[in-house]
């Protein structure tokens, strides 16, 4: 149960991150009408028609600075150093490895006798009648 909670928890942090531009469009659309009267930059020239577009436009290009900010934040912190400033001592311990050699063991076959035993043999005609 622990587990799936933090299952969905993460899935809806990466979605949030993947769909920014998608809550920003929808909260412009849920809230047109207060953002096309009050926060709209173009108030005062009716004849552009803007109806809250500049409004939603600065938000996106917010909304991308953000995100490229954070990029580069985040490669910043990939980079490592090269150069080793320190005299590095490696100490070593050695084994040595005794080294067996196979011996070859003497291997005999079984002695066969002298006689191989044949199976008796039936008369065809005793099985038939």
């Amino acid at each position: 149960m622990f587990r799936s909670q933090i299952a969905f928890m993460l899935i809806f942090a990466l979605m949030t991150s993947s769909f920014s531009r998608f809550f920003i469009y929808a909260g412009f659309e849920l809230n047109r009408d207060y953002i096309s009267t009050t926060l709209c930059e173009n108030i005062d020239m009716p004849e552009l028609h803007c109806n809250g577009q500049c409004y939603l436009a600065k938000k996106i290009q917010q909304a991308q600075e953000k995100e490229k900010n954070n990029t580069q934040d985040q490669k910043k912190g990939n980079y490592q150093e090269a150069f080793i400033t320190q005299k590095v001592v490696l100490i070593t311990p050695f084994t040595y490895v005794k080294v067996f050699t196979a011996t070859e063991m003497p291997f005999d076959l079984p002695i066969q006798p002298a006689t191989i035993f044949h199976p008796p043999k039936i008369n065809p005609s005793i099985l038939i009648g």
